[in-house]
């Protein structure tokens, strides 16, 4: 999973509900978009100004596709720019390499493409050739794994970590509000990265505002479904009883389910993270413990998309009263259940 700025540094602008998807923030009098789309989460229509206008020509360096969400978010960049018949797309072969990533946006320098979008392997070791893109007169959108400084982007996009823990909290806590000595686990990714400390730092404050109820085990596991299942093993040998799980990976949660299984375990209701297609089909059936998800949307780069045409062109937003596009764009967490799942469904990645 991605590694996010720090929650309190980079918050940036922070959309409303309406921000969960690619492009919803992009909406607006420039749209041309019916009320009718399926899905207000689907990122198969141009949300952003799709009059066709000034060629432009995007380099785009995205991450090694090793993990679900990574390769939805590769996916997305391209489904974007496939939409709009001004722009093109030179993409990089994704990789997880520092120097190899550097490489390969020096030679989009190179190419003095339009625009930049970088998800960079590590935003710290990338600073300098974001910098230099910057230097260069190529503006540069920086997704989710945000550089050093904000001299190195035009514009950064991503998720909000502190966000999914609060509204997992949130919606945890209200489904055991009325509930005496409610107990919940915690199933995290991997502690040594921020993001995941911002996810459990978000769901603990929520859980403040629920006296009745004790956070009584966490277990860190490493986005991957054998993790998952082994560490979700644990903490139910470990804990007989509690009411709520929270899972800060739809990947990892693979695993946690089978384990769940394999237990034969039913007595307590399970809150995803991410926005995997297999927990919005499990949501739907409704005929297990995994009740909610809470999104990191991977339709983050098909809005960096969005952006970087709107650079390209000398665009804003629409919907917005500024000329420019904002400097920070943080998107919204939304939980996802059986009451809004249909409408997400079409955003889903495998």
């Amino acid at each position: 999973m991605p590694e996010h700025t720090p929650f309190a540094s980079r918050r940036g602008l922070l959309f409303g509900a309406a921000a969960v998807s690619a492009g919803a923030f992009l909406t607006g009098c420039t749209s041309n978009e019916s009320d009718d789309d399926e899905g207000a989460g689907a990122s198969t229509q141009p949300a952003a100004d799709d009059k066709p206008g000034k060629q432009v020509t995007i380099g785009y360096a995205g991450p090694l596709a090793d993990h679900g969400w990574l390769n939805a978010i590769n996916d997305q960049a391209k489904g974007r720019a496939e939409k709009y018949s001004d722009v093109t797309l030179e993409v990089t072969e994704g990789s997880n390499d520092t120097a190899q990533q550097i490489g390969q946006i020096e030679t989009l320098i190179n190419k003095k493409v339009d625009v930049l979008v970088v998800l960079p392997a590590d935003g710290k070791a990338l600073t300098q050739v974001g910098l230099k893109a910057m230097r260069a007169g190529i503006p540069v959108v920086n997704l989710d794994r945000v550089f050093n400084t904000p001299q190195a982007y035009r514009c950064w996009v991503g998720g909000d970590n502190y966000g999914m823990g609060l509204n997992a909290g949130h919606y945890i806590g209200e489904k055991l509000k009325d509930k005496a000595d409610a107990r919940v686990v915690e199933l995290a990714g991997i502690d040594n990265l921020e993001l995941t400390r911002q996810r459990t730092k978000g769901f603990d404050d929520a859980l403040k505002n629920y006296p009745n109820i004790k956070k009584v085990a966490r277990q860190a596991a490493d986005f991957t479904v054998e993790s998952g299942q082994a560490k979700m093993a644990q903490l139910l040998q470990a804990q007989s009883k509690f009411d709520a799980l929270w899972n800060h990976d739809d990947d990892q949660g693979v695993g946690a389910l089978r384990a769940i299984e394999q237990a034969g375990r039913d007595d307590f209701l399970m809150v995803g993270g991410a926005g995997a297609l297999a927990a919005f089909q499990a949501i739907k059936q409704d005929n297990g413990v995994l009740k909610a998800t809470v999104l990191y949307p991977p339709t983050m780069a098909a809005s960096a998309i969005d952006l970087a045409r709107a650079l390209g062109q000398g665009k804003g937003i629409g919907g917005l009263a500024e000329y420019e596009i904002p400097a920070s764009i943080t998107l919204y967490s939304a939980v996802v259940d059986k009451e809004n799942v249909d409408q997400y469904m079409s955003t889903g990645f495998k």
